[in-house]
């Protein structure tokens, strides 16, 4: 750092980096190491302010060796043997010749590097930092680096850096900051005091401090004690700045309105003219006063009576709106009994669908037991042909009252065995096609084929609803399937397909977790290029009966009555070869960027949450 004095007298640091190049610089060394008196102008800039060893910015060369002017003469194991000025951070190379640091790494980044000196092949992991051959050098005596101003200063190379934060003759840019000039270190104070032009000066007519550039732009603009003269050309010769305002309101040759313009009055002169203008007005401006006072009388009366109006009209509001006060009161008790007996309609409703529900499946067993009578059927018609085969070819041989008997026992044994792998063959017929048709990721597709017929079915209420096939969230997790109903139920029946999620009782609920909380999301799929696939997810409510352990063979569904309109569904791409997709996920996170190449998301309006009994 460096010092110097502003005009008020503190002291400025100035850093060394800020310093001339020419004088911040080192000196040229002679080519053949030997003093001289001239300087050589400086080719290097200030290094980095950190630098290696410790050695501050400012110091060392930017590429090559030192270049100061050292009083005596050096010996030649000082010199560099590539740029053959003073060693600069010294390296060794393994042939024993030293290198400015620069010039060793120059050296070193062309391909197959050889010694310049006995053109020995050079490895970079071979040279190391010369440390006593720096040392020395440290060590020698330089002149000071602002000797051509005047500075005969001797010191140690090493010394540099600290003298030059002192020195008289040293240069330095002003300290304040916008001005460019340089000057010696001890110029500072004569600088700062009459020739730097940005130094801080005073407004003579206001005293304001600033900096001396923008003096005359204050004076010319903004001073409020600056004299300027009054812009009418009055007998005012000048005044300051902020008393023009106020004088223009009194200036005798000022252009000015009538005071009564605002009644009517167009009159405008100077101010000297204006006052004659008052006197030989005023019979005139008290007319138009008058007038406006009529006027203005006039339209108060009109007021007054729009105002009586409107006070008769007021009880009538009044009562008005006491009587829709007691109508809306009305409206919300009525709305109130309304809503209770809503919810009472959909208790009702709710054990009317598990009615439904136990007669389905009561009509499936008995759908089950139907078939296996027509197989009985068949079966005995063969065995009474086979019995009566028998009977003609008893009554021919001899015997056949026993050969009868024995082949009629022999014939019941097979029928029993028969009807055991029915019943076995029925029951693994059904696993396997639970099994083959089964999913295990927690994804259901559901393919639904025939839906004109179905739909056809759903409006004549022969089908209201119908079933997917079971899918599990893994092979020991919840066992699931959806309900859906192409005519719609509840509110949306008629004009809504209606989408329901239904947890159904797995052989490994023992093991799960309840209430099921896993985020269910439902969607309808599109057939068609943009993959609008229509969908709603909703996460489970951990009260609701629906998302408990069954303890039936189903739970009551929970899902959509509104999921998708029908004038949205029959006219989009959703239904192909009389075909229709759904789909139910349980998405790892909120996100619904579904996997089947879908590019939006529509969410079906309407109610959303809606517990639809099996």
């Amino acid at each position: 750092m460096s010092a110097g004095r502003s005009t008020d007298g503190r002291e400025v640091q100035i850093p060394l980096q800020q310093a001339a190049p020419s004088l911040a610089m080192p000196l040229s060394v002679a080519p053949l190491l030997t003093s001289h008196s001239h300087r050589s102008t400086n080719p290097w800039p200030p290094t980095d302010p950190t630098t290696s060893q410790g050695v501050p910015a400012g110091f060392l060369p930017l590429h090559g060796g030192f270049r100061d002017h050292f009083v005596e003469a050096l010996e030649a194991k000082y010199c560099c043997e590539s740029c053959r000025l003073v060693l600069c951070q010294p390296r060794q190379t393994e042939c024993g010749h030293r290198f400015c640091q620069s010039c060793i790494n120059d050296i070193l980044s062309h391909p197959n590097p050889v010694c310049p000196a006995d053109t020995e092949p050079l490895f970079k992991d071979k040279v190391f930092r010369d440390v006593c051959c720096h040392r020395e050098i440290m060590a020698l005596k330089v002149y000071c680096r602002s000797e051509a101003n005047g500075c005969q200063e001797q010191m140690r190379l090493q010394q540099i850096p600290d003298h030059l934060n002192t020195c008289p003759f040293f240069e330095v840019p002003c300290p304040l900051g916008k001005c460019k000039e340089r000057m010696m270190r001890k110029e500072i104070p004569e600088h700062l005091s009459w020739k730097c032009k940005y130094r801080e000066t005073s407004c003579e007519f206001c005293m304001t401090k600033m900096p001396l550039t923008e003096l005359q732009k204050h004076k010319e603009t903004v001073c409020p004690a600056f004299p300027v003269s009054c812009p009418n050309h009055c007998s005012l010769s000048s005044l300051p700045r902020s008393e023009l305002s106020s004088h223009q309101h009194e200036c005798p040759k000022a252009q000015v309105s009538c005071p009564f313009h605002g009644y009517g009055c167009t009159f405008k002169g100077l101010n000297q003219v204006m006052r004659q203008h008052e006197s030989s007005s005023a019979a005139e401006h008290l007319r138009m006063m008058a007038k406006r006072n009529s006027a203005l009388e006039s339209k108060l009366d009109d007021v007054k009576g729009e105002l009586l109006e409107r006070f008769k009209v007021l009880p009538v509001l009044s009562s008005r709106v006491a009587e829709l006060e007691s109508s809306n009161d009305e409206l919300r008790e009525k709305n109130r009994q309304t809503e209770q007996k809503l919810g009472t309609m959909q208790k009702l409703m709710s054990s009317h669908s598990e009615k439904l529900l136990e007669l389905e499946l009561e009509l499936r067993s008995l759908r089950g037991l139907r078939d296996e009578v027509e197989n009985l059927r068949g079966t005995l018609e063969s065995v009474r042909t086979r019995l009566n085969a028998l009977e003609q070819g008893g009554r021919s041989g001899s015997g056949s009252t026993h050969t009868l008997a024995s082949l009629e026992a022999q014939m019941n044994r097979h029928d029993d065995m028969l009807s055991v792998h029915d019943i076995r063959l029925a029951d693994m017929d059904l696993r396997f096609q639970v099994l083959e048709t089964a999913s295990y990721n927690g994804t259901l597709i559901w393919k639904i084929r025939d839906y004109k017929r179905r739909k056809q079915e759903a409006v004549a209420a022969k089908t209201l609803s119908l079933y997917s096939q079971p899918f599990y969230t893994g092979y020991f997790g919840y066992k699931m399937c959806a309900r859906i109903y192409l005519n719609g139920d509840g509110m949306g029946k008629g004009t809504h397909l209606s989408l329901f999620f239904v947890v159904m009782r797995g052989e490994y609920d023992a093991l799960l977790p309840w209430p099921f909380k896993q985020k269910v999301t439902l969607m309808l799929m599109d057939q068609g290029p943009l993959k609008k696939h229509l969908g709603d997810a909703f996460k489970p409510d951990p009260n609701s009966s629906s998302f408990r352990r069954p303890v039936v063979e189903m739970n009551i569904a929970s899902g959509c009555p509104l999921f998708v309109s029908q004038s949205v569904l029959e006219t989009g791409s959703y239904i192909k070869d009389d075909t229709i997709f759904i789909k139910v996920r349980f998405p790892a996170d909120d996100d619904l960027t579904f996997d089947l190449g879908c590019s939006c998301l529509v969410v079906s309006p309407g109610y959303r949450r809606y517990l639809r009994s099996p």
